[in-house]
């Protein structure tokens, strides 16, 4: 695995994969160390397709990553993970909603645990999963971070506010 430390207009976010895909996308502080893990340079030039995707998604410029992602985790997260993925950009589903969708209707709080485990936000949009009442919830980059984001994605302000 290599990993990739990026300045971004949301802060320090921390990227890792290897030749098959992103596998790591963690907000300021939460990749503490992994990046020391594998000093090797990005050969296939991944780390560096998602940095430039991140950037123009954050400019308003992208609205589907194309970066491909290598996702490890249960059988039922890589469920919530896939789904999540169908959420349009610009929109938001409760965590009732996605557990519906993914033909588990009373998997709302385990719905919500594999929506925090997601080791790619943003480019696995978590963050467009928010309360049954709209309220927003959990967020590995914090509540202001996610506002910013549906913010962004709705057109209500660009990013570098947060």
């Amino acid at each position: 695995m290599v990993y990739r430390r990026i300045d971004s207009v949301i802060g320090p976010l921390l990227l890792g994969g290897d030749v098959r895909g992103l596998s790591c996308l963690a907000f300021d502080g939460a990749g503490e160390g992994r990046e020391r893990a594998e000093v090797a340079p990005d050969r296939d030039g991944l780390l560096a397709r998602a940095q430039d995707e991140l950037e123009a998604y954050f400019a308003g410029q992208l609205q589907q990553f194309t970066v491909p992602v290598v996702l490890s985790g249960t059988p039922f997260q890589q469920r919530v993970w896939t789904a999540l993925q169908t959420i349009p950009y610009g929109e938001t589903t409760s965590y009732g909603a996605l557990a519906a969708h993914i033909g588990s209707p009373a998997a709302m709080r385990a719905v919500g645990l594999a929506n925090g485990a997601n080791p790619v936000a943003i480019v696995v949009p978590c963050h467009r999963v928010i309360g049954a009442n709209g309220s927003l919830t959990g967020f590995g980059g914090g509540l202001p971070i996610k506002r910013a984001l549906l913010d962004l994605e709705q057109g209500r302000r660009p990013l570098g506010y947060v």
